[in-house]
Parts: C-alpha cells; structure tokens; sequence
C-alpha cells in the first residue's frame, strides 16, 4: 500500500514543542518570537530551489506544529503569515522583472490587474535571490515583534484619560504594561475582577499597587455592581478570530455583558500576531476550549465532589457586537475591520495549513 511519505518535525521543532508542554515557554509574544526564529533557521537551513517547494515544507511542519499545540493559536498564525512573506517576496520579484521590462513605475492599470497578473504566476520556477531577499523580510518582522509591546503601550494616553476608573479582569501583560504607561500622565483608578478560581487579578492588583496606581480587587460575581461606575473596561485576549470575536479568559463574555448592559465601551489590547484567520462553529467547541483542574471548583475532600460533575473552562467566547475597540501595534480598529487586517497579514490558500 503506497501514500504520501510520513511527516517529521525537525530537532529544532520537536523541541520547541516539547519545551512548550513542559511549560519551559510560556506567553504568546515568547511563542510567536520562538517560531519566528526557529522557521526563519528551516528556510537558511533547508535545501529548496522554489518558492512552492518551500512553502510545502514549511506547511507541513506547521501541520506538525498545529496537531501537537492545538490551542497555541499565534503558532499556526506565525506559520501562516511567514507563507504569505515567501508568497509576497516571489511576487516582488516577478512584478520587478514585469516593471523592467515595461517601466520604472506601475501604471494604474498594473495595480487595477496586479492580483490577477499575481494568480497566474507559477511558484514552481526557480527565483534568483528568494532565499536572502527571504531572510531580510524575516528579519524585518523579527524587529516588528521586539517593539510591539512598546508600540501597544504608546498609545495609552490616547484612549485613558485623567480621574477615569478603569475595571479589567484576571492577569494579562498587555494591560498591565498599558495601564502603567497611561499612569505616567494620568491619574487613574483600576478595579481589577480576581477572575476565579486561579484569582490571576491579585497578580495584577499587586503589580499595579507597587506602580502607585489606585487598584481595587473584586470577586467575579461583583462585576455586574460595579459596573455602574466604570468609564472603560480595558481587557486582553488570548486570539481574535476572524469575525472579530474573542477567544478570552473565562469571565470576559461576563464582564463584556455587563458593559454592554451599561453602555460602558470594552477595549481589547490584541498585537496583530494574535489575529487568527479561524471561525468558531459549532462542531469545533470542545477543540476551541481547555478544561483546567476542576479541584479549585469543588475540591476532592468535599463530599459534593462524589456525586457532583464540575467543569472548569479555560476560555470564554466574546462575540464581536460585545467589543467597541481593538488596539494594536498598529492602531485602533473597530471589530467590523478585522477581516481587513486578516487580508494584510495572511493569504486565503494559506488558512486551512
């Protein structure tokens, strides 16, 4: 019996992922840095000779990658836009050869037909200077992903302003940075929901108490009370997903109601590495969430936990009508114009891997 040839990760891969489930790299700025080096390596180490030759290389070890981290999500991202890099750097360099052979500048016409001149080039033939024209891109995103946190807090001060009262949930390092950034030229008060039962809000309370930021740690089930009160809710997000829904901490489609509820505008801090090209349906609600240790909920010794089922979700889904704003490294974008951002980061051929 004949099929396709099995599939392997390389070294650097299968430790990758093996450092991953040990929790050796955590965060998903360390993943998304961690596999922008590693397959930047695959391309400079690989033999290859064209663009479709590499670019089935480099899915298939993203195929790897995503049937072993499922839910690291900024994973199949990386790999999908690094697909979109090799794709555009070929493309470049056809449109080049075009633009000498016609004229130094593209016409009108050139840029109404480029898509469709671009859909019939063909990735199988060779293309002198892919690989260093490759590297260099590379390198250039690399750059990208070392200021994104620092472009991400620089635009604090445009959306907080002096003597508001800001409420956020759980522990997330976007905010965090983003809060201390706005404290430097305002002064604000923070309500931080504790976010049970891993309560990860006490690490942000604390972290911004030592900033001399006015902070207030509530229980989950006071958010709808304290709501009445609060000028902005400023959370993260572990994904977006392409209908500018979120895939949050659990307690964030809470928290977003009970904005909703009172007119209260919700900001989310995404970097664009965590926009993701994926939907949530129907069938694929077990895959889209993690179950953690159900003992912070019911702890074994109880004797409910012998008659008792308890589940204890990781995730929450935010639908898009509940967020007002997105901030990015690049800047604020309503939830309506994430299919945009999408078009920009990643090529259609490239969403299923």
């Amino acid at each position: 019996m004949t099929g396709a040839p099995k599939e392997h990760p390389t070294p650097e891969i299968a430790q990758f992922i093996h450092d991953v489930r040990l929790g050796k790299i955590t965060g998903s700025h360390k993943l998304t840095s961690k596999i922008m080096t590693i397959l930047k390596n695959f391309i400079s180490k690989t033999e290859w000779t064209t663009a479709e030759q590499l670019m089935t290389r480099i899915r298939h070890q993203g195929r790897l990658l995503v049937a072993a981290l499922p839910q690291d999500i900024v994973i199949a991202n990386t790999v999908r836009r690094i697909l979109k890099i090799v794709r555009e750097e070929y493309d470049s360099a056809q449109l080049r050869v075009h633009i000498d052979d016609a004229q130094t500048s593209l016409s009108l016409h050139k840029l109404v037909t480029q898509t469709s001149e671009q859909k019939r080039w063909d990735y199988s033939k060779p293309q002198d200077g892919l690989k260093d024209a490759l590297l260099e891109h590379l390198s250039e995103i690399e750059t990208e992903l070392e200021t994104c946190s620092d472009n991400l807090t620089s635009q604090a001060t445009e959306h907080i302003h002096s003597a508001e009262l800001i409420m956020t949930i759980g522990h997330s390092r976007s905010v965090e940075k983003f809060l201390k950034k706005a404290a430097e030229n305002r002064t604000i008060e923070v309500i931080v929901a504790e976010c049970a039962p891993v309560c990860k809000g006490h690490q942000l309370a604390v972290s911004l108490g030592k900033a001399k930021i006015q902070t207030t740690v509530i229980p989950d089930s006071a958010i709808f009370a304290m709501m009445s009160r609060v000028n902005k809710v400023i959370i993260g997000t572990h994904s977006v997903l392409a209908n500018g829904g979120l895939r949050a901490i659990c307690g964030a489609y809470s928290l977003a109601l009970a904005a909703k509820h009172y007119s209260v505008p919700v900001i989310v801090l995404a970097p664009t590495y965590k926009l993701t090209p994926v939907h949530l349906s129907n069938y694929n609600q077990d895959d889209f969430n993690i179950l953690a240790n159900p003992e912070a909920v019911i702890p074994y010794s109880s004797p409910a936990a012998r008659f008792a089922k308890a589940y204890n979700p990781v995730f929450d889904y935010v639908p898009p009508e509940l967020v007002t704003l997105f901030i990015t490294n690049t800047g604020g974008n309503a939830p309506s114009y994430v299919y945009r951002l999408l078009s920009e980061l990643y090529h259609p051929d490239d969403n299923e891997l």
